[in-house]
């Protein structure tokens, strides 16, 4: 198996030097004596001031600051925002997204600052096919002379060889791994070298090629060239290989992309253009844009490399593609496209960003129900009346209940603590959790998974230990200690109360000595007094306890409402605030992947 054509007795050559292998070689001393000669006349030049190119910056120097210009646009403009986009897009996901996600995305950012830091004044192309499709010959009938050898046996070319147009591409080349010795010069003269320069055109192994490191030198090399001449052949233009594994995966690189329908001279009459008709079916059917009547798209065209025919046609075309120097730009910004592609999946969603109202609203009210704020507001109303009846009851009413108290105790003890705020601790526990879940699966509804299942992780690292937390909340912040704050009627209460029990006493008093003949007897004053007395006593309580209802069920919604925000307060500081921080950095990877993939700031 040969490789290159390299003549044995060939002596070592730097590699950093073009070798010019079966190109005829230029005599190295004549080209020196040339130069010296060139030196001394710009030396005498700029002796008599006549270097005006020099000094005051001639047409090859202008030419190449536009051209240094325009190359500055092409690298500062949207293509710069979007790697910039890329790059903050890689550093806020990497935390949430394996490191195979975003492999493909890396590889982009470390191609596009690697071919920034090369020539901007070449393109790199590469010619690819199939074996038997005639690359190699196209790759010398493009380049004029006889560079890749070409013939019957498979497979012919085994590395990469290349040819450059003018020189300052070595660093191109090393970057494409191709050594020195497979770097050659074209056959200069003609329009056409003018049109031609800045081009580095490298032939590829055959990607059918049974060969694993052929296959591995293709897919290698076309992942770092600026555009691709692909090659096929009357028998093989429509093989899945090439279409499933090359031209449909990289149908966004269309407007860096040439496919030239080889060996037409072996087609009779008008299966030529049947031929050509049929792969540009087959091109669209892979998805790739053809570049017609205007449109920008893949060029398609028919030649012979073997007779020539065609072959002007594409040096043109090719010519004019590498004056526009913005190949380099427009297939790194295809690779953004596909990576951005491949990314939509984990950054774009139908779902809303967001924790709605009624999830936060219905977490609020599950926190409430664990905690008990229902039942501790229900406690303190009971509480309130209770210190009313104290205040406003009849003395013999309050006197029993001392007599019920020093009789049993612990009864009327139990009584009057209030019923226990919180459920049962593994009831609350689950009250807790359900409502967890239900808010994280709210704020992850409808977001891609890993960004979901972050959002999920942030709501459960929240919820440890907020059971226990709300435990302590319905000890604390439930039914408040000591005796309810009495309102301003209460003295009133009392001293009316009061009166009705002198009224009872006096009348009481009144007709006991009547009885006993201290007083003469008239029995209807007194039982009338101690009537009113009696009748008034449960009157001044029963108008108190009404008076009561209003104050005692404020309180209690008071206390049940700092109970409910205690416990929401610490719902929203443990799980609602690290789920709203993981929506936002969502929101913001988010843009930067519109950014990325050029989508519409309003699209979702």
């Amino acid at each position: 198996m040969t490789a290159v054509t390299t003549p044995d007795d060939q002596p070592e050559h730097d590699e950093t030097r073009w070798d010019d292998g079966l190109i005829a070689r230029r005599v190295p001393d004549a080209k020196a004596d040339v130069d010296a000669e060139l030196d001394e006349e710009s030396r005498l030049l700029v002796d008599l001031g006549l270097d005006g190119n020099r000094r005051s910056g001639g047409p090859e120097e202008e030419a190449r600051r536009a051209e240094e210009e325009r190359s500055a646009e092409a690298w500062g403009g949207p293509l710069r925002v979007r790697l910039d986009a890329l790059r903050e897009l890689i550093g806020l996901s990497h935390t949430r997204l394996d490191g195979k996600t975003l492999t493909e995305a890396g590889r982009v950012l470390d191609e596009a600052a690697a071919r920034r830091g090369l020539s901007s004044q070449h393109t790199v192309v590469a010619i690819a096919g199939a074996t038997g499709s005639g690359k190699s010959t196209l790759f010398n009938a493009l380049a004029g002379v006889q560079i890749s050898e070409t013939g019957l046996r498979r497979p012919t070319t085994a590395a990469p060889i290349a040819c450059s147009w003018t020189d300052g591409a070595a660093g191109l080349l090393d970057r494409l791994d191709i050594p020195g010795r497979l770097r050659r010069r074209p056959q200069h003269g003609g329009e056409s070298d003018e049109a031609m320069r800045g081009l580095v055109l490298v032939d590829l192994p055959d990607h059918d090629s049974a060969m694993v490191t052929h296959r591995q030198h293709v897919d290698r090399v076309l992942a770092l060239v600026d555009a691709v001449i692909w090659v096929v052949d009357p028998e093989k233009y429509a093989d899945a290989v090439l279409h499933e594994r090359y031209l449909r995966p990289l149908a966004g690189h269309a407007e860096v992309t040439f496919v030239v329908l080889n060996q037409v001279d072996r087609l009779p009459g008008e299966a030529a253009d049947q031929v050509l008709d049929d792969l540009r079916r087959l091109l669209d059917e892979d998805g790739m844009a053809l570049g017609e009547h205007g449109e920008p798209g893949a060029t398609v065209l028919a030649l012979s490399a073997l007779t020539g025919e065609g072959v002007d046609e594409l040096r043109e075309v090719l010519g004019q593609f590498i004056q526009e120097r913005g190949a380099a730009t427009r297939r790194l910004s295809a690779d953004v496209d596909r990576a951005a592609w491949r990314l939509r999946p984990v950054y774009m969603a139908d779902g809303r960003p967001e924790i709605g109202a009624a999830a936060r609203e219905e977490f609020e009210t599950h926190l409430a129900e664990a905690v008990g704020a229902h039942a501790a507001g229900q406690a303190a109303e009971r509480a309130w009346r209770r210190n009313a009846g104290r205040a406003c009851g009849t003395p013999w009413l309050r006197l029993w209940r001392w007599y019920e108290a020093q009789r049993s105790p612990r009864a009327v003890a139990r009584s009057l603590i209030p019923s226990a705020p919180a459920e049962e601790g593994i009831t609350a526990r689950q009250r807790v959790e359900q409502a967890v879940r239900t808010v994280a699966d709210d704020a992850a509804a409808g977001l891609p998974v890993p960004w979901a299942q972050a959002v999920r992780e942030a709501a459960v690292r929240g919820a440890e230990g907020l059971p226990e937390t709300l435990d302590e909340l319905s000890v604390t912040a439930g039914v408040p200690r000591g005796r309810p704050p009495r309102p301003a009627w209460w003295p009133a209460a009392v001293l009316a109360q009061a009166s009705m029990t002198l009224l009872q006493i006096y009348g009481g008093l009144w007709l006991l000595g009547q009885i006993i003949g201290v007083f003469e007897p008239a029995l209807l004053p007194p039982v009338l007094l101690m009537l009113a007395g009696i009748v008034g006593g449960p009157l001044v309580e029963w108008t108190c306890s009404m008076a009561a209802r209003g104050p005692a069920r404020r309180y209690g919604q008071d206390a049940e409402r700092r109970l409910r925000q205690a416990a929401a307060g610490c719902g929203r500081a443990r799980v609602l605030e690290p789920v709203a921080a993981e929506l936002l950095r969502y929101q913001e990877v988010r843009q930067q992947y519109v950014t990325v993939a050029g989508l519409s700031t309003t699209g979702r």
